[in-house]
């Protein structure tokens, strides 16, 4: 007996699937889940492809009270725009929770992923950030700092951002950016120190392998969104950050062996335990910010879990519209 499998291209998904409230609250879905019971979500399983300067990650997750759960494929090859080919790319596949088949294809090329990463830091600031928030500081250039600060003022609306870069001209494309997709005032700011210290919520969205953020410029009642550490390796704030403030994982398995808490640990500044997660915060295991004073960080390592919501919350918006090509597998 046949069973339709829906397929849908980066392009559908684009015109389906915005990045909006409901984008942000279904991926919140994920973390809630991830604090409860009966999550089955292994390991990232990560392959480096030197010979072509590539590197591939699978990840996946079962949550409890999903119809389906979503394998996500994600490639990055870094040397494919001199040939005029897009860095990042990939794919997710949902099955059914109950019976394994295949529902969906989405060949979104990574766009699911942008999506869920920026609602993911959504999903931080409404936990976490002061509940007044005039200027935002991000670190970063690409597009997933554009989107991080879009993601934020669905939650925390302001009226600033600073952005800075390591190149002054990717930094002012940036600013110019987001002040026409929000209509705030945006530039580029040469000095991260000065920028940090303007701002009530500071998001580092890079690919660093040496710390950004320092220590020093931390100052009462800010909030940090750490979203660019992924991989071994990688790592964007000092480590003594984490011990200076409140310090919230996504999950801390996989903060441990490739977020910031992977970083504090090895300098051995991480004094304080097991550190809480975005869960234990949103199911009220955790208080999360007790004061207007306190300085907040989370730590955003990108999880399966976030893939399985956002993949769900694609289907039912695709079959809503009448999105895709159904194909009888």
């Amino acid at each position: 007996m046949g069973r339709d499998v829906l397929i849908l291209t980066e392009a559908d998904l684009r015109r389906t699937v915005p990045l909006d409230r409901a984008a942000v609250d279904a991926t919140e879905r994920a973390f809630v889940a991830l604090a409860g019971k009966g999550v089955v979500m292994p390991p990232v399983m990560s392959m480096q492809i030197e010979a072509a300067n590539g590197e591939v990650d699978v990840k996946a997750a079962y949550l409890p009270g999903f119809d389906g759960f979503a394998v996500k494929i994600s490639p990055g090859f870094f040397d494919n725009p001199a040939q005029g080919l897009p860095s990042l790319s990939g794919m997710m596949v949902l099955l059914s929770a109950q019976t394994g088949l295949v529902e969906a294809v989405f060949l979104d090329r990574g766009y699911l992923t942008e999506l869920r990463t920026a609602a993911a830091g959504a999903v931080a600031a409404r936990a976490l950030a002061p509940s007044l928030v005039e200027t935002v500081c991000v670190m970063g250039t690409g597009a997933q700092a554009r989107l991080q600060v879009m993601a934020a003022h669905l939650v925390r609306p302001f009226a600033r951002v600073l952005v800075w870069g390591r190149d002054a001209e990717r930094a002012a494309g940036c600013a110019a950016d987001i002040a026409t997709a929000l209509g705030v005032e945006a530039r580029a700011e040469p000095d991260a120190a000065s920028a940090v210290a303007a701002a009530q919520i500071v998001i580092t969205a890079t690919p660093a392998r040496a710390p950004i953020l320092r220590a020093e410029w931390l100052h009462p009642g800010m909030h940090v969104t750490a979203m660019g550490s992924d991989q071994d390796g990688k790592g964007e704030l000092a480590p003594e950050i984490l011990s200076r403030a409140l310090y919230i994982a996504d999950r801390v398995s996989q903060a441990e062996v490739m977020g910031e808490l992977r970083g504090a640990m090895r300098a051995g500044v991480w004094t304080g335990g097991r550190p809480p997660e975005l869960g234990d915060v949103l199911t009220g295991r955790h208080p999360g910010r007790t004061s207007p004073a306190q300085i907040t960080v989370c730590d955003l390592t990108g999880t399966g879990a976030q893939d399985t919501a956002i993949a769900t919350h694609a289907l039912a918006l695709a079959r809503r519209a009448g999105a895709g090509l159904r194909l009888d597998a």
